[in-house]
């Protein structure tokens, strides 16, 4: 990878990193104030689906001698940033709830956002964030088979956290 690109790719990734400690805070604090988990399996699941996109596409982009200097990595630089930037602005607006687990807190402490992203995207977590995350890295990689078999592969417990939390969020709160 060029460097600039390399350092891009990196400091982005670092902030990805970051947004663990945040959900682990989270999660820790939403535990306290007594949040039931919902989906816990499949949450286990999807975090070893995302390790093992992150590590196939660097795998792949290496064994297949990609470059990384050129307009696709370009592109997927950018798709990327865009995806650490829409997680940001997801963290920012619900703030406390926000997790990589499903937790639901008991209904004084969790309140449905219902600002312009969350009416304009049901799941911007997942559909701004998650989905241009993968799609960037395996452009930034050149991680051809990767995307076109490993990204339905992740789509799968992907799709059963969104039916999860669908259901799980029209039970606990009348006005989702």
């Amino acid at each position: 990878m060029s460097q600039v690109y390399s350092f891009i790719f990196y400091l982005l990734f670092a902030c990805r990193f970051i947004s663990l400690f945040i959900s682990i805070a989270n999660e820790k604090r939403l535990k306290k104030m007594g949040a039931t988990e919902y989906g816990a399996s499949n949450s286990a699941l999807l975090t070893v689906a995302h390790l093992a996109f992150y590590g196939c596409c660097i795998w792949e982009g290496y064994a297949g001698g990609a470059f990384f200097s050129d307009n696709l990595t370009l592109a997927g630089t950018i798709v990327y940033a865009f995806s650490i930037l829409m997680l940001y602005v997801v963290i920012y607006a619900i703030r406390h709830v926000w997790t990589v687990k499903l937790l639901i807190a008991p209904r004084a402490y969790h309140t449905i956002n219902t600002g312009f992203l969350f009416r304009t995207v049901k799941h911007p977590n997942y559909f701004l964030n998650i989905l241009p995350e993968l799609v960037g890295v395996a452009f930034i990689f050149h991680a051809w088979y990767v995307l076109i078999i490993g990204l339905p592969v992740y789509l799968v417990p992907l799709c059963i956290r969104i039916k999860q939390e669908e259901q799980v969020m029209k039970q606990q709160f009348a006005d989702y």
